[in-house]
C-alpha cells in the first residue's frame, strides 16, 4: 500500500490513471462475478468461473456438450461458430431465446450480468428439460 501511495505522491499514477485502473477493474470483475453467479445458478461450483480451461469444461458441462468441444473453441476462424453457438446453447439452458445470444454476443457486458444476476433459471442443457 505504501508502494502505491508512492507512486502517487511522486506524480508516476495521476488521477486520470486511477481513474484508468478503476474503469478496467469494474470491467473485469463483473463479467466474473456474473459468470460466477452463472455457473452457480447450474448447479456447478462458482469458484469454477475463475479456473482458466476448467471454466471451460464446466461451461461444456452446462451446456450438455463434451470437453472435446474445447478443442473446437480453438480452431482459427471457425472459433467464431463454435463460441457464438455454445453460448447460444448456455443462453438456451437458462430458457432465453436467440435475441438474447445476439445481446451476449454483442454487449456482453451488459448481457452476461443480466442472465447472471436476474431472475433466469436453469432449466437443463440447452434449455432441455432433465
Amino acid at each position: 500500500m505504501n508502494q502505491i501511495l508512492n507512486f502517487v505522491l511522486l506524480g508516476f499514477i495521476g488521477p486520470q490513471e486511477i481513474i484508468i485502473i478503476f474503469i478496467m477493474l469494474f470491467l473485469i470483475l463483473i463479467p466474473l462475478i456474473a459468470m460466477w453467479k452463472l455457473f452457480e445458478k447450474a448447479n456447478q461450483p462458482g469458484w469454477a468461473a475463475i479456473i482458466p480451461i476448467y471454466n471451460l469444461i464446466v461451461f461444456m458441462e452446462i451446456i450438455g456438450k463434451p470437453w472435446w468441444w474445447i478443442f473446437l473453441w480453438m480452431i482459427p476462424s471457425l472459433n467464431f461458430i463454435w463460441i457464438i453457438w455454445g453460448w447460444n446453447l448456455m443462453v438456451k439452458s437458462f430458457g432465453k431465446s436467440e435475441g438474447f445470444t445476439v445481446g451476449v454476443i454483442l454487449l456482453s457486458i451488459i448481457f452476461i450480468p443480466i442472465l447472471g444476476f436476474g431472475d433466469s433459471k436453469y432449466i437443463g442443457p440447452a434449455g432441455l428439460k432433465q
